[in-house]
Parts: structure tokens; C-alpha cells; sequence
């Protein structure tokens, strides 16, 4: 049964281990001076992740961040350190992403931050929610989002794309059987 559980544990410290290599720190100090940018606080913007973690973790920076994104969009901050309100604070936050265009794959668990499971999703959080700042005023970072770039075609080009073999579907140019003997040749 101990033997049992120490597989177990170490699986589990692989796992973790794996998760955390994905983390980028440039990614993160990236996010943290963005958050200062939007919020004016005065905050560490190294991007190790014990100091990420200690920035965010009660989720009250968060809030604020959105809050200064689009105004009340966050009802409540709870400002106590308590477990759950601090979970609190960082579902809000995240209701609150996902409010203002940042898509759902792009947020995290409570717990990946609140129980530092998985700062590299946050981070992930926090670059997706910073490209969905500029279309609402705020400054932005990373990549510029791409925008719809609709074609409309005439029936007559329609048709005409129709008669195309593509050359996905390969050719026959210069296709023939010389060359091709299988087998023994016949001796007489």
C-alpha cells in the first residue's frame, strides 16, 4: 500500500512538473506590466512564478483589472484573505473574462491559480484578455486579433472553380506505362 502511494505521488510530481515547464516567465512579466499599465497599481512585475502567484492570488487585482477594463463589471471585490472569498474574487474575475470576449478555452480553473496548479493557463488568461482590451479603449498586448475577412463570389466564378481539378487531387500529366515490367521477363 506505501509502495502504492509513492507511484502515485510521483506520477502526480511528473505531472506537475510538466505542467509548470510550460510556464514562460517573459509571458507573465509581459502580463504584469500590462496589469500596472491598466491599473496604475504598484505591483512586482517579475515574472517568476512565486511572485506572479503572490500578485494574483486573492484574485482582488483581477478584479480591479477588469473593473478598469469595462466598470462594473464586477459587482463585488472582496477584500479579506479568506479562502473561499479570495475564490470568490477570482470566479468573478473570470465570469467577467469570459463577459468581455475571452474565450472559454483560454480561461482557467480557480484552482490552477488559487492552489498554483497551473500558472501557465493564467498567464494564458491574461494574454487572451489582454488582446480583448483594445476593443475597449485600453491598451493591449501580443498579437493584434485578426478580423473577419469575408469573400463573396458570383455564381459564374462558382461555376467556373468547379471545372478546376485541384491539385490536391493530383494529375495524370505525363502518365504512362513505359518502363513498367512486373515480374520475369520471358525468355525463348
Amino acid at each position: 500500500m506505501a509502495t502504492n502511494r509513492a507511484t502515485k505521488s510521483g506520477f502526480a510530481a511528473e505531472a506537475q512538473r510538466k505542467v509548470n515547464a510550460k510556464y514562460s516567465e517573459e509571458l507573465a512579466r509581459e502580463s504584469l506590466e500590462w496589469i500596472v499599465s491598466i491599473t496604475g497599481e504598484d505591483i512586482s512585475t517579475a515574472g517568476d512564478m512565486d511572485n506572479f502567484y503572490e500578485v494574483l492570488k486573492d484574485g482582488q487585482l483581477l478584479c480591479k483589472l477588469v473593473n478598469t477594463i469595462k466598470p462594473s463589471i464586477v459587482k463585488k471585490v472582496n477584500n479579506t484573505k479568506m479562502a473561499f472569498k479570495c475564490m470568490e474574487n477570482i470566479n468573478a474575475f473570470l465570469e467577467a473574462a469570459r463577459d468581455l470576449g475571452v474565450p472559454a478555452q483560454e480561461t482557467f480553473q480557480t484552482v490552477d491559480l488559487w492552489e498554483r496548479q497551473n500558472l501557465n493557463s493564467v498567464v494564458i488568461c491574461l494574454q487572451s484578455l489582454g488582446r480583448k482590451a483594445g476593443n475597449f479603449g485600453k491598451p493591449s498586448i501580443g498579437p493584434k486579433e485578426a478580423e473577419k475577412n469575408e469573400r463573396i463570389f458570383s455564381e459564374e466564378k462558382l461555376k467556373a472553380g468547379q471545372t478546376i481539378i485541384g491539385l490536391q487531387m493530383g494529375s495524370n500529366k505525363g502518365a504512362n506505362q513505359s518502363g513498367i515490367n512486373f515480374g520475369n521477363t520471358r525468355h525463348m
